[in-house]
């Protein structure tokens, strides 16, 4: 398809920073070819042998950080505790840090399905980078509702937070209208998926590494996430480290960050996994 070839760097860029959070068959789901695996790797610049080499790895860096998790005691005993039988079908609702193919979606999906006896799972990652809130809106019920999920994981809100670098003195959306998608996604979902929501407070950024990444037009300032993170923790159904400190205690650990402080690394995408197990296994209130 493409005669142009990603070179080297191109290529060391593609594998951290863009394979990971770009799915075609996410961004033109009514298209008929968005399964052609050749035309999305010729999009690339690499060749289909490639994209299915790098895809396989990403899956793999998640199952190795799945066995990982389960090391842990802690993690072992909250399984148990799990409100869970293996037929769920589970869904996340997010944005890059959903749709990262070695995120903590899929690591979750590997604690399950390795450590669930006869897991029958059905997962559906509806995670699409870089969205806002109001984006995800729009896409709820053919992402969302379609699938009759038992479970849904709301990871949303960072990017409403974003001040672009050509417009630097508004972020992309007002907190009011945050809250408003917020609030009518909770409605819409509430009412249809019996099992309470699981909501995931935005992770702080790291700004200063952000904005010294020259593949990013935006910066997400703390002060503009703060309210964010706060409107997501104050949430009715189970908040996921509603106070935002599991990227570290204080000031997030760098290395739970891939280096434009924006998206997590796999120690960061772990704690993540981590968080959402406890949280699931606390007792009903």
């Amino acid at each position: 398809m493409a005669n142009k070839k990603a070179t080297d760097e191109e290529k060391g860029i593609l594998e951290q920073f863009m394979l990971p959070f770009y799915h075609i068959t996410k961004r033109i789901p009514l298209f008929p070819g968005k399964n052609d695996a050749k035309s999305e790797a010729g999009l690339f610049g690499i060749t289909e042998e490639e994209l299915k080499e790098y895809r396989e790895n990403y899956d793999e860096n998640a199952r190795q950080a799945a066995l990982e998790i389960l090391k842990e005691d802690e993690i072992v005993d909250c399984l148990d505790k799990l409100p869970m039988d293996g037929e769920e079908t589970i869904v996340a609702f997010g944005d890059s840090n959903t749709e990262d193919a070695q995120g903590w979606f899929t690591i979750l999906k590997h604690v399950l399905e390795i450590s669930v006896e006869k897991a029958n799972f059905n997962f559906i990652n509806a995670g699409v980078s870089y969205n806002t809130t109001a984006e995800a809106l729009r896409r709820v019920d053919r992402d969302v509702v379609v699938h009759e999920p038992d479970w849904v994981i709301v990871a949303l809100g960072t990017f409403d937070a974003q001040r672009l670098n050509i417009a630097p003195d508004r972020t992309l959306l007002p907190l009011s209208e945050t809250w408003e998608n917020i609030e009518t996604i909770q409605s819409v979902l509430e009412s249809r998926v019996e099992n309470p929501l699981i909501w995931i407070t935005p992770a702080p950024v790291i700004d200063e590494m952000l904005e010294e990444n020259l593949l990013y037009d935006f910066t997400i300032k703390p002060e503009d996430l703060g309210p964010v993170q706060d409107l997501v923790s104050g949430k009715q159904g189970a908040i996921v480290d509603a106070s935002a400190k599991r990227m570290g205690e204080g000031e997030p650990n760098a290395w739970n960050y891939l280096p434009d402080g924006l998206h997590h690394s796999l120690s960061g995408h772990m704690e993540t996994t981590k968080a959402i197990i406890k949280k699931l296994a606390e007792p009903k209130n």
